[in-house]
């Protein structure tokens, strides 16, 4: 035991875990959410194991972020590879290394060909931050609009452009100035869809093969509301940028509806206005296509700077812009950098990570099983009625639940009680399959490996449909 240690890796290999992990808690902070009390000692696949010998299947991949599977034997053999030729060589003293060349030339050819120039740095939040830097020194305008029920990060400047939950940003104002917030299209809870007894909106829209496109129908008023906000509180020549999650992720995996990245598209170059994917979770073929902007309306977002980060490198700590060239024009060297940004084994992680995808068809794999997961989640719908809304792309898939009453007042949605999808993922936690919440409303999140197979996607399904069932039970006894 090292001089002043309290002996917590003694307790673990004694198999005292829970003796081991208070102590690991009493010296880590309680900001710090640990939604199951497991201490992990490897993984494979879509599977966990713990210290304890449990095995877990992994409907999470870290939020989105082991892309290949856990431990992928090319991904592990590349970052073996480059730890023994070189770890780190800082991107200000050097004008690349080797992994970091291949890298560019890798993202070159999978994302949109107008983005040609890329900056990198560790995380997903310092590449929002960027991408405003980027944004205002290119336009030479402060304000960024984002939308309701964005993640962007936990950062000072990212933190400013989110508002999945107020947890995110209370009691650290006063935040970054120029954020101002549009509403984002939430059609199960819109009311003129309400008004309508919800005949443009189903409980899977606009998804094949449950949907055609037109079946789901908006009313338009979140971009109305965009347009006066660009009268009423931010003007165009005072708007850099409008930056949106193509799939809102924390936001609880909401879609846009059919034509909205159109218009918005059309609404940023009527105004000279920057328009900013964020891929961190929706990019690195999560969707079933390389980036989830692809996903709607033909690609038509087409953004102007996209930001990429989680399954890029499957697990290792690799972020960045892909922007169009002449937005870096207006920035003087230095302006950008960073210690660890682009680091040598990462990006070796990131060259394998994009090998594997692209080799192995995995963008295809999560269009595939995507769309198994959703059809067993729909027709689980149908025995469960506490489920009212199954969306999202590929291997991204959000299930909302609601009062089982919502079929009874006619199709529109009524909220079920506050801890309704925490219970759930605690129920298939002890089922052996790990899920998580996703936004402020009572919704559970699917983010498998893209490698996930058939027989997996089967099992998580099977125990799903008993954690919902007992928790409905529970609920419905109360």
């Amino acid at each position: 035991m090292a001089s002043g240690g309290v002996g917590m890796a003694k307790l673990l290999a004694k198999g005292a875990v829970k003796q081991a992990l208070d102590a690991f808690y009493a010296h880590t902070p309680k900001a710090v959410v640990h939604f199951n009390d497991l201490v992990v000692s490897s993984a494979s696949g879509s599977w966990l194991t713990m210290a304890d010998g449990a095995k877990y299947l992994d409907m999470n991949s870290g939020i989105g972020v082991t892309s290949t599977g856990h431990c992928h034997p090319r991904v592990v053999e590349a970052v073996q590879k480059q730890a023994a030729k070189v770890a780190h060589a800082q991107q200000n003293i050097f004008g690349a290394h080797e992994p970091l060349v291949e890298l560019v030339d890798r993202l070159l050819g999978v994302v949109p060909p107008h983005l040609d120039r890329f900056f990198f740095c560790n995380s997903g939040a310092e590449a929002v931050d960027n991408a405003v830097k980027v944004a205002r020194a290119a336009t030479g305008r402060p304000n960024i609009i984002a939308f309701d029920g964005g993640f962007h990060g936990r950062t000072i400047g990212a933190m400013a452009l989110t508002s999945s939950k107020t947890v995110y940003r209370q009691g650290f104002a006063p935040l970054m100035p120029g954020a101002f917030f549009a509403p984002y299209p939430y059609c199960l809870w819109c009311k003129t869809q309400h008004a309508g007894a919800m005949s443009g909106y189903h409980v899977a829209p606009y998804c094949e093969p449950f949907d055609d496109p037109g079946a789901r129908a908006c009313c338009g008023t979140p971009l109305e509301a965009l347009k006066w906000m660009l009268k009423m509180q931010t003007a165009p020549s005072e708007t850099a940028a409008i930056i949106l999650e193509p799939v809102l992720g924390e936001g609880g995996f909401l879609t846009p509806p059919p034509g909205f990245m159109a218009a918005l598209r059309a609404l940023c170059n009527e105004h000279g206005i920057l328009l900013i994917a964020d891929e961190v979770q929706s990019g690195a073929a999560r969707t079933g296509s390389w980036w989830g902007h692809a996903q709607f309306d033909g690609g038509a977002m087409q953004p102007d700077i996209l930001v990429f980060a989680k399954g890029i490198a499957s697990g290792y700590p690799m972020a960045g812009l892909a922007a169009r060239g002449r937005l870096f024009d207006n920035l003087a060297p230095g302006t950008l950098g960073g210690t660890y940004g682009g680091n040598a084994v990462a990006a070796a992680a990131a060259v394998a990570t994009i090998d594997v995808i692209n080799e192995e068809k995995l963008a295809e794999n999560a269009a595939v099983r995507g769309t198994q997961l959703m059809q067993g989640l729909v027709s689980l719908a149908q025995q469960q009625p506490c489920i009212i809304d199954v969306r999202g792309r590929g291997l991204m898939v959000g299930v909302e639940f609601g009062s089982p009453h919502t079929t009874q007042s006619g199709g529109v949605p009524q909220p079920c009680p506050p801890g309704f999808a925490s219970a759930v993922t605690k129920a298939t936690a002890k089922r052996g399959v790990l899920t998580m919440t996703a936004g402020a409303r009572e919704a559970i999140r699917f983010l498998p490996p893209l490698t996930v197979s058939e027989e997996e996607i089967a099992l998580a399904l099977k125990v799903f449909g008993e954690a919902v069932a007992e928790v409905a039970a529970a609920h419905q006894k109360k």
